[in-house]
């Protein structure tokens, strides 16, 4: 790195700054999640409280990347750190004598503003790995795996904090201390950011983010479904299915079933993240073309398909809850991670390796709208599934969602030999 060491710096400062950004965001998911479900919120109201945070993510990537274009990378970076601060400090106003109309409501607007701002950072971190990572050697698809996940790993230790401060804190007293300490990582960053991340151009214009590469548009429509296998049990179905076989509704196991809840969250995003990390050696992406990467793009996704669809065949086999059924989601859950994040993995450095450096932001924000959009269905569908057809419904989508994402991956064109 010794011929870019300005570009390394800003590399580890962009990455500090996301890894406290999605410290937050874990935390605050596990928060609202467990909180809103001990006061009696059903599956599909739980679902409700999250769908803007999907919404304000798709519109936010779409306009993000003209953003930073616009403006820079930095501004977009600070701008989702600073509105997710506000974000926080607004949800610790919640009363608990409004009505669940209202709470619902004004948890939604919150969640929306915390959308924003978590698409704002993502988006301005993607990118800048594109502009920043040496070319050679492989360095674009090791940079985007550690930042990627490296991220899953802090937001899996976000889970199980959110978990832990819930229960030892509560609600207000767990929003205001992550508020406080992401304002004073956003001070910090602030003042000392490196140079190396580009200001951005004056002529940039919003139409230039509709991409016109269809393995862009490709690997979008794929992404959709894939992200969307992921929350439409991640959500809200397994942390309820979890919470009923766990505890019997007094506080002491309610305490209890959040810390196993957490930790089990937690355990599941951090395996993600490493798996994620790692994807370039297990995938041995240093020796092998793009090409080949495309062609595993389609082999990984069907052997993510296989794991939800024979986790829906024993949950309909044992409707009841069951230890050993317990033990059997516990196991499959944790496979279906680590393949999934090789399949997340593979993606993230498929869209920086299709775009060009003069139009990354556009066609990051481009892709990760379509992320924001899987997100949103999976979300859509998680308490939907639950309430009317229960775990077994749940996983059984979520296999459709990964045969459609590997049928897409069949679309990526590979490059021509020259």
């Amino acid at each position: 790195m010794s011929h870019r060491p300005e570009g390394f710096s800003a590399y580890i400062a962009v990455t500090a700054a996301y890894w406290a950004f999605m410290l937050t965001d874990g935390a605050l998911r596990m928060l609202v999640l467990l909180h809103f479900h001990t006061l009696g919120f059903s599956p599909v109201q739980l679902a409700y409280l999250f769908i803007l945070y999907e919404v304000a993510g798709m519109v936010t990537n779409l306009s993000a990347g003209w953003i930073a274009a616009r403006f820079g990378l930095t501004s977009t970076l600070y701008a989702g750190l600073g509105l997710q601060v506000l974000a926080l400090a607004a949800l610790a106003q919640l009363d608990p004598s409004w009505a669940v109309s209202v709470s619902v409501a004004y948890v939604m607007i919150v969640q929306g503003a915390s959308g924003v701002a978590k698409d704002l950072a993502k988006m301005s971190s993607k990118s800048a790995v594109k502009l920043l990572a040496p070319t050679e050697d492989g360095g674009l698809f090791k940079w985007v795996a550690a930042l990627t996940g490296s991220k899953n790993a802090v937001k899996g230790v976000g889970f199980l904090l959110g978990a832990a401060l819930l229960a030892t804190l509560g609600f207000d007293w767990a929003v205001w201390v992550m508020a406080g300490v992401l304002a004073a990582i956003l001070v910090a960053i602030s003042i000392a950011m490196p140079p190396g991340l580009p200001r951005g151009r004056k002529g940039a214009k919003f139409s230039e983010v509709f991409s016109k590469s269809l393995n862009v548009n490709w690997l979008s429509a794929a992404r959709v479904f894939l992200f969307g296998a992921r929350d439409v049990w991640f959500v809200v179905g397994i942390p309820i299915y979890f919470y009923a076989v766990l505890s019997d509704g007094s506080e002491a196991s309610n305490r209890a079933a959040f810390f196993m809840i957490g930790t089990f969250m937690a355990g599941w995003i951090i395996l993600y993240g490493v798996v994620q990390a790692n994807a370039p050696r297990i995938l041995r992406a240093k020796d092998r073309s793009e090409g080949a990467l495309i062609r595993a793009a389609r082999m990984w996704a069907w052997a993510l398909f296989v794991v939800p669809a024979l986790l829906a065949l024993a949950t309909m086999l044992s409707p009841a809850p069951q230890t050993w059924l317990t033990v059997t989601l516990v196991v499959g859950l944790l496979a279906f991670g680590a393949l999934f994040a090789v399949n997340s993995s593979l993606h993230s450095y498929l869209i920086l390796a299709f775009t060009k450096s003069e139009r990354v932001t556009m066609d990051v924000g481009f892709y990760y709208m379509a992320n924001a959009g899987g997100r949103l269905l999976g979300t859509l569908l998680s308490g939907l599934t639950y309430q009317i057809g229960g775990l077994a419904m749940v996983l059984g989508t979520a296999a459709i969602m990964v045969a459609l994402a590997a049928l897409l991956s069949g679309k990526l064109q590979e490059p021509q030999a020259v």
